[in-house]
């Protein structure tokens, strides 16, 4: 039940922040003349800043779900699953999600000092400069947001095509996925990226995607 919960979670972020991309895809070249160039800058910002706010609330999902549902995944699935089957494309999609979260890891945590920064250099004018530290957050996490829609829907299926097998190795998986975990979580405190089990390369890789 838990995993499951875990599973949804993600889907559910995942989804969250292409409704936002689609949002502002929608509306953005109206800010713009037919070159390209804001005309109503104030708008366009303020769409863009909508935008990010949105992503990064769905990032904090990932950062809270992703690791364990990765380990998890990367510890039940089979070599011939990156080969061939139904979960071989998510697979191989899974590659690099370990830095995408471990950056926005890091953009949380750099948040989080500026946070305790201000609460000590500042005290009762947090208010007054936290909003717009807020907005650089979301700004410079947007890209981390972006590359999760793909990479965290990818990482939603498979751990839901593996549920069952997970259910039934349980017993002899948890320790694993747990050290994995933890691993993972202590490598990322260094500042060092994890690298997952290698993938076979993809026949016929995914068309570049866009965003704004």
């Amino acid at each position: 039940m838990l995993w499951q919960q875990h599973i949804s979670a993600l889907a559910a972020a995942a989804d969250g922040i292409k409704q936002a991309s689609d949002a502002w895809d929608a509306v953005s070249d109206s800010f713009c003349d037919h070159y390209g160039w804001p005309i109503d800058e104030k708008g366009y910002a303020d769409g863009k800043v909508t935008r990010d706010a949105e992503g990064w609330k769905h990032v904090e999902v990932f950062l809270a779900h992703g690791p364990e549902v990765l380990a998890g995944v990367r510890a039940t699935a089979l070599g011939s699953d990156y080969v061939e089957g139904p979960i071989s494309d998510d697979l191989r999609r899974l590659h690099g999600i370990d830095t995408t979260l471990e950056r926005a890891g890091q953009i949380r945590h750099e948040w989080d000092q500026v946070m305790e920064l201000m609460d000590a250099s500042l005290p009762g004018s947090r208010e007054l400069y936290a909003s717009h530290a807020q907005e650089i957050r979301n700004s410079e996490g947007w890209h981390y947001a972006d590359e999760l829609a793909f990479q965290g829907l990818a990482l939603a299926r498979a751990g839901d095509y593996l549920t069952n097998r997970a259910s039934r190795n349980q017993p002899s998986q948890t320790k694993h996925v747990q050290a994995a975990a933890l691993a993972r979580s202590t490598s990322g405190n260094r500042g060092a990226s994890t690298a997952g089990p290698p993938a076979p390369p993809a026949s016929n890789p995914s068309a570049p995607r866009r965003s704004r």
